[in-house]
């Protein structure tokens, strides 16, 4: 069974406090590690979601633990922008496969989608990581540009498989724009002189 309380005495260079119920009850011990789909890390004064284990007789560790604003943010997002991203990413992702096989397009655009992709989910997964163990960060910065260059179909799948920069409203607009850019770039290759561009390139 889930409970939801009042996160205190945390000291967050340690990475431990408790947790006092809602409308009373036993208290639990929190660490970070307990923590899961963070979008930030914990602070004093959190309000948190979590499940208690009894450790030993009167004391309790609470487990499985998300802080409360992550859970409302994933219940009012967006489930038609989400789907709509699906398709589009898995669209893309007919065309490109559809294209290399036609050899309208070289296989190498192909492995660089690819490769792309995979470095994002990567840098998506690390970042996350480090969120949750207060270590440095990947700038933002870093996610759009490998987005704009050709991983933003491993960036989507990240986010959501990740549940990482998933409901940050600037990021994500920053993270469209890229995918624009991108599929502008990709469907200019298939131009006549994108393609005299393609046959420049020592591939």
């Amino acid at each position: 069974m889930k409970y939801q309380g009042k996160l205190t005495n945390w000291n967050d260079e340690k990475g431990f406090g408790f947790v006092e119920p809602n409308g009373g009850g036993n208290r639990a011990f929190v660490h970070i590690k307990a923590f899961v789909r963070t979008s930030r890390r914990p602070m004093e004064g959190d309000v948190i979601v979590y499940e208690p284990v009894l450790e030993s007789p009167g004391k309790y560790k609470a487990t499985n633990i998300s802080l409360a604003i992550d859970r409302k943010a994933k219940k009012h997002s967006a489930p038609g922008t989400r789907k709509l991203g699906t398709i589009v990413v898995l669209a893309f992702c007919a065309l490109l496969t559809a294209f290399t096989l036609l050899k309208i397009l070289p296989v190498q655009v192909l492995l660089l989608y690819l490769g792309a992709s995979l470095i994002a989910f990567v840098m998506y997964a690390l970042d996350k990581s480090a969120a949750q163990h207060n270590r440095w960060r990947t700038p933002e910065s870093s996610l759009h540009m490998c987005a704009l260059l050709g991983g933003w179909p491993g960036a989507f799948y990240a986010q959501n498989k990740l549940r990482h920069k998933s409901s940050k409203a600037s990021f994500k607009r920053m993270y469209w724009a890229t995918v624009v850019v991108n599929l502008a770039a990709f469907f200019w290759l298939l131009s006549e002189s994108g393609k005299q561009f393609l046959a420049l390139l020592p591939i």
